[in-house]
């Protein structure tokens, strides 16, 4: 039977069915911060519980350190105790952390892909919204709270329900000036902002086969932002360029075993998806968001619009509160 990525990803991952109809998933990697994690570590202290597989929880600091100190204690008191907290924690649980002197200290989602942590075919989790990132790189990524960061460090699992998922093909060359954050503002725009709740998203077509890893890390960032779970791309040779040579990539001969590997996750010539959307890269312009939410979106050739253009109650109600 063909399968979409999403579907094979799912299926090597899912270690039982629960009662209440989610499943319990392996996730491979677990990526932390110091802001969703203080309370969940605190929480396996009060269990006496440990990090269940400390070598697949990473950890680094990028919502709070300063940008224009360099040196400790930070003015900021709050940042100065959230630094020390995830220091503590880290060598306390034994979690790797990466910290500002390390070298590979950043932004979270962006850390993974930059030491090769991020691969095709794994589950990641991590305790912020836009973990969707990382399945530029054909992995299944989730965004999670605080009270999962604690599942996944006590069992290296989580509960889950299902996902559908959404097909969406993005064909042609981009007009000169359109960029991945055009596509995916673009996206937002045709689906709203709720458009993706319950679903998963593929993005595939020859504008993604083109696409940098960074570019796809744009369009998967904001997958969340039309309100899917999860978005991602599948691997090819791009992918592997990328990835080849990173700190945490596979080396020599488990270098081309790895490759073998993910390409048996991308999805199968006539795998089923619950949707399918597709969309001409030549009408995808430059744009911009007006509102208060991404799907508040128009080209820069475009007016701002007015209540009177509304076609329902509810358009004109969120054009009115956007434009207050």
């Amino acid at each position: 039977m063909a399968k979409s990525l999403f579907q094979k990803v799912w299926d090597a991952h899912s270690v039982r069915k629960l009662a209440n109809g989610q499943t319990q998933l392996l996730i491979g990697t677990h990526l932390i911060h110091e802001v969703t994690s203080p309370q969940a570590f605190g929480m396996l202290r009060d269990l006496g519980l440990k990090v269940a597989f400390p070598h697949r929880t990473f950890a680094t600091v990028d919502h709070i350190i300063p940008t224009n100190e360099l040196v400790e204690p930070y003015a900021d008191s709050l940042a100065q105790a959230m630094m020390d907290e995830i220091r503590k924690n880290c060598a306390e649980f034994g979690v790797t952390f990466f910290d500002r002197a390390s070298g590979k200290q950043g932004i979270v989602h962006i850390v993974g892909p930059e030491q090769g942590i991020t691969q095709p075919g794994t589950t990641i989790a991590c305790g912020d919204s836009h973990t969707s990132t990382h399945g530029a790189f054909g992995a299944i990524a989730f965004g999670i709270g605080t009270s999962q960061v604690r599942d996944v460090l006590a069992t290296q699992t989580m509960a889950l329900g299902a996902l559908k998922v959404r097909r969406i093909e993005v064909n042609g060359k981009l007009r000169p000036g359109v960029y991945a954050k055009d596509v995916i503002l673009h996206i937002i725009r045709l689906t709203g902002v709720n458009g993706g709740t319950g679903f998963a998203y593929e993005y595939a077509g020859t504008t993604f086969d083109g696409f940098t890893m960074e570019e796809r890390m744009t369009v998967c960032n904001m997958s969340i932002e039309g309100g899917a779970r999860v978005g991602y791309v599948n691997p090819d040779e791009t992918t592997y360029a990328y990835l080849k040579g990173r700190p945490y990539s596979p080396k020599g001969a488990d270098w081309d075993a790895a490759v073998e590997r993910w390409e048996s996750y991308a999805s199968d010539p006539g795998a089923h998806y619950d949707d399918v959307m597709k969309i001409d890269a030549a009408d995808v312009a430059p744009s911009v968001t007006w509102g208060i939410n991404p799907g508040q979106g128009i080209s820069i050739t475009e007016n701002v619009p007015s209540p009177e253009t509304a076609t329902s109650a509810d358009d004109k109600a969120g054009i009115i509160e956007a434009l207050e």
